[in-house]
């Protein structure tokens, strides 16, 4: 069965519909179904439309707070404390980030830290935004536990990404978006779906053991990427993001899907540096393109055609989906049809029409 295809634009407003529809604010509503299609846009699909039946299924079980606002529980000078009030992950984020930017331009830069908030997506998301404004952005999240430190079986971190936007001219920007595991566990739940097999350097079973078997991966532990380089960045940044914050920390972060009694608590971190503190915006902007086409200009391998930046393949994935629709697997289709009809929101008005 071919996969369908669905209009970006559209596809927002039928899922800004669903949240509306389960209790959201329709602005919240909004930040939140952008945030999802923007991942699919850029083929990021573990964290797009698939992590909406999640979503609206921790709505439903009263896990996550619909009538409160994120609030800046602290701030003084360049830094600032925001309190999500477990609210929507990326409604959480955004407030974050709108925070960081005016303290960046303000102070310079700006440094805001996030506790009691909830899987906020795609960090790219939020350096997409950034960029947008003129601003660098570095975004990290821890996240609940899936990968051992080196040299352990048992789970302690979370993928925890990271994720560095840097305004580019004419030239694509950088948006470099990874996780400290070598897959994301959002691909490997994605590969379940599909009944998909993983590479077997992705992650080892509960014996320690490599596997191709998505399921004994989800119960055993992922890999770190560059193995004990990533378990330290994933160390690291469960320190920022959780400790530093007031957030929780590896395995007391709690499961988006297997945990139905509390909170997850995940705990963010946003760093925004105002360029022009340092330069003229399109001075800097200038220099980033000379820079791209000297990098892109190294001589490639014989089976290589072309170097690419950070992020610009998936820039580029995002022009092509956005002119000639968002594929989704049928699988897919199909449950977020049914979950579209609980709510009494038409999925085929996001087709996409050539």
């Amino acid at each position: 069965m071919r996969p369908a295809l669905f209009h970006w634009k559209r596809l927002e407003q039928v899922v800004t519909e669903v949240f509306v529809q389960a209790g959201a604010r329709h602005e919240h509503a909004r930040l939140v179904a952008e945030s999802l299609v923007h991942a699919d846009l850029r083929g990021i699909e573990s964290h797009g439309l698939a992590r909406l039946p999640i979503y609206i299924q921790r709505i439903e079980a009263g896990l996550i707070e619909l009538n409160d606002e994120p609030v800046v529980w602290k701030q003084e000078g360049a830094t600032a404390l925001v309190d999500g009030k477990n609210q929507l992950g990326a409604v959480v984020g955004v407030a974050a980030l709108e925070e960081a930017i005016k303290l960046s331009r303000q102070m310079g830069i700006g440094v805001v830290g996030v506790r009691h908030s909830n899987h906020f997506g795609s960090c790219s998301y939020y350096a997409e935004r950034a960029i947008a404004e003129g601003r660098i952005l570095l975004v990290l999240s821890n996240a609940p536990e899936a990968m051992a430190p080196t040299g352990g079986i048992r789970p302690f971190f979370g993928t925890n990404p990271i994720a560095v936007g840097i305004p580019a001219g004419e030239e694509p920007s950088f948006l470099l978006d990874m996780a400290t595991s070598i897959a994301a566990r959002g691909k490997i739940a994605l590969a379940v779906k599909k009944g998909e097999s993983i590479p077997a350097d992705w992650a080892i079973d509960p014996n320690g053991k490599e596997t191709t078997d998505p399921t004994q991966a989800l119960l055993g532990s992922l890999l770190p990427i560059g193995g004990a380089k990533g378990y330290g960045l994933a160390m690291f940044i469960d320190i920022l993001c959780g400790l530093l914050t007031g957030a929780a920390t590896g395995p007391h972060v709690k499961s988006l899907y297997d945990n139905w009694q509390d909170p997850q608590n995940v705990g963010h971190l946003f760093l925004t540096v105002e360029i022009e503190r340092f330069m003229p915006l399109p001075d800097f902007c200038a220099n980033m393109d000379a820079y791209i086409r000297e990098v892109k200009s190294v001589p490639t391998k014989e089976d290589v055609s072309e170097i690419f930046i950070p992020g610009e393949i998936e820039s580029r994935k995002k022009q092509e989906r956005m002119e000639n629709g968002i594929p989704f697997d049928p699988n897919l289709t199909k449950e977020l049809s049914q979950l579209c009809r609980t709510y009494g929101v038409d999925l085929e008005a996001a087709y996409h029409i050539p």
